[in-house]
């Protein structure tokens, strides 16, 4: 269960969304957008629990009547979902509800997720999700029946961006022309790829990333965080209360991806071949998803050690441990040869992802870093 109070920051969407509400002004279909982390799909599941509500007050869902005291607001029988899946789970014609079960347990563990956790907790790392054309069909099947409750239906669709083109032209139809008491609430990330005559036809509500303060609190309190560690780690964040809580609970990760690069960059420059060797077998032992995050954190700390050198802090987002290196590096990370080591990385990512045998594409980029941190 959702409700406002549990929402990080975005009062002023919340009290747009209430007033709609108060003043029988709200649209069938709604298009929550905005940054990744800033709490789009919270706000949807905290406002359709209000709508559900029987007795809806400012602060949101009543908490008294029946549909409040459900035992899962996610199981709720006038609430559905669609959300993005893959193939191969139980059929080649996969529907949102193949993985209600992982929805919901990854609702309860918290609303706050992207699509990278979402693909870990389905098993779809190396797959692509879609929200393929046949859960327009069972949607529409869902909205003919009456609602179990007697009041309205809602539907909460996460990322319709994913849907191809026939599948947003059959969900078009469903949108323009809803079953009476029925809402869609959609949750963007890239509205501009959603399907334009589905844009048309929902009302845009903007979601702005959030401002370091209202996380650094946040962090404080829900965590316990010391304000020190919090304003830092809220700043890295960069207005995304998700990223926030990912690399609390990726720290291993985060420092052991610091550790490589250190390695990698102090093996090139000192041109120690076999140690760059080990470097290359131990990074291609780690598995490609991982890789390709390790790679991502390497084109982060470049950016991050080029912007280093203007000596300018508000924009620059480093932990200590980052910082003390770059203290060091960062001269050597110049115009000459930024982009060069920008591209080496992201060739190096591509590769991984085509499967290119990883103990050859990492050794490859080791020694291309030889000659590029010669040249800064």
């Amino acid at each position: 269960m959702v409700n406002w109070c549990d929402i990080i920051g975005q009062e002023e969407v919340k009290q747009h969304l209430v007033r709609l509400l108060a003043e029988n002004k709200l649209p069938h279909a709604i298009m929550l957008c905005g940054p990744k982390g800033a709490g789009k799909l919270p706000l949807a599941l905290a406002f359709a629990q209000m709508l559900l509500c029987q007795h809806p007050t400012q602060e949101g869902a009543c908490g008294t009547c029946s549909d409040c005291h459900m035992s899962s607001l996610w199981a709720h029988p006038d609430l559905h979902f669609s959300f993005p899946v893959y193939k191969g789970k139980s059929s080649d014609k996969p529907v949102s509800d193949d993985f209600l079960e992982e929805w919901r347990r990854q609702l309860d563990s918290s609303p706050y997720f992207d699509i990278e956790d979402w693909l870990e907790d389905i098993g779809a790392e190396n797959q692509q999700i879609v929200i393929y054309v046949q859960e327009s069909d069972n949607l529409q099947k869902k909205l003919g029946l009456k609602s179990s409750q007697g009041g309205r239906k809602v539907v909460v669709i996460w990322l319709p961006e994913r849907m191809n083109e026939q599948t947003g032209n059959k969900l078009l139809k469903l949108i323009e022309e809803p079953p009476v008491g029925t809402h869609f609430l959609l949750v963007s990330q890239e509205p501009d790829l959603v399907l334009g005559t589905i844009q048309s036809r929902v009302q845009r509500i903007n979601v702005p990333a959030l401002p370091e303060d209202v996380i650094c609190q946040a962090l404080q309190e829900r965590h316990a965080m010391p304000q020190e560690d919090a304003k830092l780690l809220a700043h890295i964040a960069q207005g995304s209360y998700t990223e926030a809580l990912k690399r609390m609970q990726r720290d291993s990760e985060q420092r052991m991806f610091f550790n490589l690069f250190v390695e990698l960059m102090r093996h090139s420059y000192g041109r120690r071949i076999k140690e760059m060797q080990q470097w290359a077998l131990a990074v291609s032992e780690l598995g490609r998803e991982r890789q390709k995050r390790m790679l991502d954190y390497f084109q982060q700390q470049l950016r991050e050690n080029f912007i280093y050198n203007f000596h300018q802090p508000q924009i620059n987002f480093l932990g200590r441990e980052e910082e003390n290196f770059s203290t060091r590096f960062a001269p050597f990370i110049g115009e000459r040869n930024v982009v060069g080591i920008m591209n080496e990385l992201s060739d190096a990512g591509r590769d991984i992802a085509q499967n290119v045998n990883a103990r050859m594409v990492f050794f490859d980029l080791a020694l291309k870093m030889i000659i590029l941190l010669k040249t800064p």
